[in-house]
């Protein structure tokens, strides 16, 4: 029996679709993992170009 060009054309849409998402985990994964590295660095950066300023803080509310 001769496959349908649609249902093939629809499977590769769904493979693509998995890709997509398993390529945005992994990305999502690796930002919580560096994350907080990736901010000290930046953070490390803006301190070297302007020493004389002091960070401030913004208190943030409490989730409820």
């Amino acid at each position: 029996m001769p496959r349908n060009p649609r249902h093939q054309e629809g499977q590769g849409l769904v493979e693509y679709a998995l890709i997509l998402v398993l390529v945005a985990v992994v990305v999502i994964v690796i930002l919580a993992l560096l994350g907080p590295a990736i901010g000290n660095i930046f953070s490390n950066i803006i301190n070297s170009l302007n020493p004389t300023a002091t960070p401030t803080i913004t208190p943030t509310p409490n989730g409820g």
